[in-house]
């Protein structure tokens, strides 16, 4: 069966990546409780293990890690297949305030506040395709104010990676028919962070030009457009 979003191809398999092993040589993390921070470094001393039955020399690495460590994007879809609208929501990122204070190429610009797909992070508890579903249906109601069910909820696509040389994130992306309408107040998960937030149902074709002239810069939503276009063939 083929995946939602996914065109079946009948070009050549796709290359194959050597089947290269990580070996930790030391952890050099600091004991941490998780409930001391929301993220936590981890610094290793690692090694490559080859196919071939050779290894590498031993290199620092760090990286970061969450006890929540996957993610879900929510597309909802109002009624209208390729003229329908999809649900926005800005978030608020606070790195994005500092990039003044680093060296970037081009500084300015960087509101901490951006358009993006209702999302949410995947507690530990919530296993598998019905534990990914639940949260999709829990951060709509969270983020948006619908009660979906968890089997309103379907896979588009697969899951992909934002950062994979920074976290080992998984995220995997949800598509669900919902009706604006019967949107109540969202519940928010009680964090400054979510107060305050606009929600707006935008057309798809409007959505595609706004990732195109950069009004949308988050790369899930931009990700999560494209797919839902490509679905409905509107690309």
């Amino acid at each position: 069966m083929q995946t939602p979003g996914r065109r079946m191809s009948t070009e050549s398999p796709f290359p194959s990546a050597p089947a290269t092993d990580i070996e930790v040589v030391e952890d050099h993390s600091a004991e941490r409780a998780w409930d001391e921070g929301f993220l936590r470094v981890r610094r290793l001393s690692i090694r490559n293990k080859y196919e071939d039955g050779t290894q590498s020399r031993s290199y620092a690495y760090d990286f970061v890690e969450r006890e929540a460590m996957d993610a879900v994007a929510i597309i909802l879809e109002a009624a209208g297949g390729a003229h329908g609208r999809i649900c926005m929501r800005t978030a608020l990122r606070p790195p994005l305030a500092f990039r003044s204070n680093y060296q970037v190429p081009i500084v300015g610009g960087d509101s901490p506040v951006v358009w993006e797909v209702p999302a949410g992070l995947i507690e530990p508890n919530e296993r598998g395709i019905g534990g990914i579903k639940a949260c999709a249906a829990r951060e709509t109601l969270e983020e948006v104010g619908l009660a979906l069910l968890p089997a309103d909820f379907s896979p588009l696509g697969g899951p992909v990676t934002l950062s994979p040389g920074v976290i080992g994130e998984h995220l995997h992306f949800y598509l669900a028919q919902a009706d604006p309408a019967k949107a109540g107040e969202p519940t928010e998960d009680g964090s400054p962070a979510e107060e305050r937030a606009r929600i707006s149902w935008v057309p798809l074709e409007v959505a595609l030009r706004a990732v195109d002239d950069g009004t949308i810069s988050d790369v899930k939503t931009e990700v999560a457009i494209w797919r839902l276009a490509r679905l409905r063939g509107v690309i």
